[in-house]
């Protein structure tokens, strides 16, 4: 079919989406031009903030005017950066919100570079003036900060190093700005034909649904047709991915960190071997993974199973159909457990216009959560009502705005903001709840047994698959790090090993998928997606406490919610009731992986 074929289902161009079905955003600005006045007000500050420089090792009341001031901008900042994002996100291709980004960019990379004397005048403050300070009221507010600021003393260079440093900002993102501008605006993927005879047109947002065809041709043509921009592109592709990941590079040498991994966990206090054992732990249990493969390649009643047929719905025949609203009440039915609160006010954001609810032109793919400490928690979501995957992804982002909301209202804005660590926790956690829910619901073996495979796939998709993921970037990160340059062939090279390794033999790799590796956004956030295995490892363990507990669990993970970092990671975890510092919490959720699988079986196979 030519791509140029129109397709029965057009996307609508943002101009055409009922405002019902967006978010408001007046919470942050109730226009773009009250936006550029705060914009402007926000630049005429940068003279004031570099009045501070040279005078922080005078006193403690010196150095406690700089902060707060330092946080008064940025929490302005955050409020003007949000906004930028969302409307930017809304149609990639308008013009106007682009600039907007742009010209925040600017400002705040300006802001960084006058501000860069921050981390060596606090460094430069004796060590013992500094703790006797930090005892001191006026300096309460900061104390956290602060000291986690002299955790960073081996990595913090000098003044001038960090200004220059800081004037990278303006292109620091380039590479990803351009992988977002060509897959979400510029590549056109043509129109394929589902398995009732639509003419759908194909799109970042839409491939996934597609892939839930029970057509198994519908299927594999739109693999084939959606990569065909993929291949048409490679090239440009690597380079853009191979310049982020010689960033992270460059930026944990010059910043004296041993590579771009211990770079990336340094921040959040991680050690190395939490994510080494996390690859471990999956390498350990991947002939499961593999069993599984074999097991849906028979309920399919495949010959050979690709990567394109895992992920179309078992045990029920037609995909069942969910409205917004129809989600909605799944969801908070779902989270019950969590308390009237909770779910009150969930109820109310996801019905009033917390979200962005459907796909339209231009707009960014996949679903993210975002807000400030000062506005409404914001849900990008491309929302189909085919299947129930679209109602996870809800549950889940909704796990992070109330994640948002619980933080701000109980820290400080300085401590207000999760580390993505532990926001992967409360997605995951809401998304385990809502399984149970349907688990409850089912009303036949085969509906029960889609469930069961959902779940199944949850864990896959999650652990299994984002662990691939993280050890891709650790072994991408290790090859540029040893000087082999990353170039697309290097690239599909690494990427096919692991597709071999974590598929097993009994899945047919069609080369097309060793460009898979080109499309994923969060590559270009380094070591990130670790977090999701861990996440989910956590969540399942948690609900597991709450679920079976009492109002100690309840509370117990209530005041995680409410922790923003006030705390490490690791000790919030351990707070809530896990610690992922132990090998248990990844292996007994793999083991839960296994046990789902034999439970399909049996249900579907006697």
């Amino acid at each position: 079919m030519a791509n140029d074929e129109q397709a029965d289902e057009v996307l609508r161009t943002r101009g055409e989406v009922p405002i019902g079905d967006t978010w408001d955003l007046s919470s942050l600005f109730a226009s773009d031009s009250d936006w550029e006045r705060a914009l402007a007000a926000w630049e005429a500050r940068i003279p004031a903030f570099e009045a501070f420089a040279g005078t922080l090792a005078t006193s403690p009341e010196a150095l406690a005017a700089c902060l707060d001031d330092d946080l008064r901008v940025e929490r302005d900042g955050d409020r003007l950066a949000t906004y930028a994002h969302l409307r930017a996100s809304e149609d990639q291709a308008a013009p106007d919100p682009q600039q907007m980004m742009g010209r925040y960019r600017h400002v705040a990379t300006s802001f960084a570079a006058k501000a860069s004397f921050l981390l060596p005048e606090i460094l430069a403050i004796p060590a013992a003036t500094l703790d006797a300070w930090l005892r001191l009221p006026v300096l309460a507010p900061h104390r956290i900060s602060l000291e986690r600021i002299v955790r960073t003393r081996p990595h913090v260079l000098s003044e001038r190093e960090e200004r220059i440093l800081a004037m990278q900002g303006t292109f620091a993102g380039t590479a990803a700005k351009v992988f977002r501008q060509l897959t979400d605006a510029d590549m056109k993927f043509g129109t394929v034909v589902d398995g009732r005879g639509r003419r759908v047109e194909l799109s970042n947002a839409t491939f996934t649904t597609i892939l839930l065809d029970p057509d198994g041709g519908v299927r594999r043509n739109a693999f084939l047709r959606f990569y065909e921009q993929y291949e048409a592109h490679a090239n440009t592709l690597a380079a853009t991915l191979s310049g982020s990941m010689e960033r992270d590079v460059y930026a944990a040498r010059v910043r004296n960190h041993a590579s771009a991994v211990d770079a990336a966990l340094f921040a959040d206090n991680i050690p190395l071997a939490v994510y080494d054992q996390l690859i471990a732990a999956v390498r350990a249990h991947l002939p499961t993974v593999h069993r599984y493969y074999d097991l849906r390649r028979r309920l399919l009643g495949l010959e050979k199973i690709h990567q394109y047929d895992c992920y179309v719905p078992l045990g029920v025949d037609e995909p069942q159909r969910h409205t917004w609203d129809d989600a909605v009440g799944l969801v908070v039915g779902a989270l019950q457990p969590l308390g009237p609160d909770y779910c009150r006010r969930l109820d109310a954001g996801l019905r009033g216009r917390w979200c962005d609810r459907y796909p339209n032109a231009g707009k960014q793919s996949g679903a993210f959560s975002s807000g400030t400490y000062d506005s409404d928690p914001y849900i990008l979501m491309n929302y189909q009502d085919e299947g129930v995957e679209h109602v996870f992804t809800l549950a889940h982002e909704a796990g992070h705005s109330m994640h948002t909301r619980f933080s701000a209202e109980a820290q400080p804005y300085q401590l207000a903001g999760y580390t993505i660590f532990v926001a992967e926790v409360a997605s995951t956690f809401n998304e385990q709840f809502l399984a149970r829910a349907l688990l409850e619901r089912a009303q036949s073996p085969r509906e029960r047994a889609a469930i069961l495979a959902r779940e199944i796939d949850g864990i896959r998709n999650t652990i299994v698959r984002q662990t691939m993921f993280a050890e891709f970037e650790r072994l991408a990160h290790a090859s540029a790090e040893a000087g082999q340059p990353l170039t697309l062939e290097r690239i599909r090279g690494i990427y096919r090993g692991l597709l071999d390794a974590y598929f097993g033999p009994g899945v047919e790799i069609d080369p097309q998928l060793e460009l898979e590796c080109l499309r994923i956004p969060h590559f270009y956030n380094a070591f990130y997606v670790y977090k999701y295995a861990t996440g989910l490892s956590a969540a399942i363990a948690l609900a597991d406490r709450v679920a079976t507990g009492g109002q100690a669990e309840l509370d117990a993970y209530l005041g995680f919610l409410r922790g923003g970092c006030s705390r490490w990671p690791l000790e919030l975890l351990r707070d809530a009731g896990v610690d992922l510092e132990r090998p248990e919490p990844v292996a007994t959720a793999l083991g839960r992986f296994g046990q789902l699988v034999d439970e399909l079986e049996r249900t579907l196979l006697g």
